[in-house]
């Protein structure tokens, strides 16, 4: 047994010790698979083991993938990143942002500048998602609690539009909606839904097939169950978050809104790793690739961008940018880039390595910040060229 495979089974088998009921790996370097490994269970209450058809949530490794497809578009000549976003979303002309004074006054005023597309891929457009600390997030959380049930990308991109944003464009970093926004974008750019424009663009060259905004009822046996973790580590089946994924839904987040397999994203992650092509499939050039993995952001949103798991990184259009190993502690390769999904899930993608590693479970909390510096530690140890 060579050392990924038996480090990496250890420390799988030690994760679901911690939490999830299941859990999967998947490493691949220049096209050879390292590492396929499944454990644990998609439904403990039925007893069935997680497969390698299994289908996850995987909430915002979305992400990447929105960003992927709205840069094809870039890459055809239909926008450039600094270009204001109202040229083609007029909903967004003359924002406006929530001011708080010395004493927590609040007030509303034109923002600075417009928000860039830029700001969109790199969360600096003022856009927050739904919370309780400022008033954006306050308006922004009734939106979206209205949204899954009533609307679709443009009239999601119309309501937030409407809610004066947290800052001025460009100034901080935010999570938020941003990549929501730009799903809308797609669809305006492109004259297509943005599912059927992943679906044409990426999901059919890439042959995956398992990847999409609904489940179907011919796939429904194959969806993971989620489970809530309470602290003692009991777990607790969750089923309150699945009406975006049933059939009738217009709703098509670009944030957070596909259901996928490991073998699906990890097509995808190895297109991104090799420079953009896999098996004669094209979807994104190397030289855009190596502008959505380099730091986008300046000395504010460097501070802004400060979740403890991401020690080393950066931000670029839409990802985590590794820059700094040693502030990380992190024996990867600078420019490694990727994201996470809510539940857990995970992608590194390393163009220098032409490595890619996608992980996938479905448990709330994640334990994001103890699972995944742990994989990204055991996998480049084991790298031996």
């Amino acid at each position: 047994m060579n050392q990924l495979q038996q480090h990496l089974t250890l420390l799988l088998k030690s994760v679901m010790e911690k939490g999830p009921a299941g859990c999967a790996c998947t490493v691949v370097r220049s096209g050879e698979v390292l590492y396929q490994e499944s454990f644990g269970y998609a439904d403990l209450e039925k007893n069935k083991k997680i497969e390698s058809d299994t289908i996850y949530r995987i909430y915002s490794m979305t992400k990447v993938v929105t960003c992927v497809a709205a840069l094809m578009l870039y890459e055809k000549g239909l926008y450039l990143l600094n270009d204001p976003l109202e040229e083609y979303l007029p909903e967004f002309k003359s924002p406006s942002v929530y001011r708080y004074n010395d004493y927590g006054a609040r007030s509303v005023s034109q923002a600075s500048g417009p928000i860039r597309i830029k700001d969109l891929f790199t969360m600096s457009s003022g856009l927050t998602y739904g919370g309780d600390s400022t008033e954006t997030e306050r308006q922004t959380r009734t939106v979206m609690e209205n949204a899954v049930t009533s609307m679709d990308m443009r009239a999601l991109s119309k309501a937030l539009a409407a809610v004066p944003l947290a800052f001025d464009p460009g100034t901080h970093w935010k999570y938020g909606t941003s990549h929501d926004v730009l799903a809308a974008l797609i669809e305006v750019l492109s004259g297509e839904t943005f599912g059927e424009f992943l679906r044409k663009k990426i999901f059919e060259p890439l042959e995956m097939t398992d990847t999409s905004f609904r489940i179907p009822e011919e796939k429904r046996d194959r969806l993971c169950k989620m489970y809530d973790r309470a602290e003692d580590g009991t777990l607790t089946p969750n089923i309150k978050m699945d009406a975006p994924y049933q059939p009738g839904c217009q709703y098509e987040s670009g944030g957070g809104g596909l259901l996928s397999t490991i073998g699906d994203y990890s097509r995808f992650a190895q297109a991104l790793a090799r420079g953009g092509e896999l098996n004669g499939a094209r979807i994104l050039g190397r030289k855009t690739i190596q502008l959505m993995g380099t730091n986008h952001l300046g000395p504010q949103q460097l501070k802004d961008f400060n979740w403890p798991q991401m020690s080393g990184y950066g931000y670029g259009l839409g990802v985590r940018v590794m820059m700094d190993p040693a502030d990380g502690g992190i024996n990867g390769s600078i420019g490694e880039f990727g994201w996470a999904g809510l539940a857990g899930s995970w992608v590194l993608i390393d163009p220098k390595e032409q490595l890619s590693v996608v992980y996938m479970q479905q448990m709330l909390p994640s334990l994001e910040p103890y699972i995944h510096p742990r994989l990204r530690a055991v996998i480049y140890g084991a790298l031996e060229q």
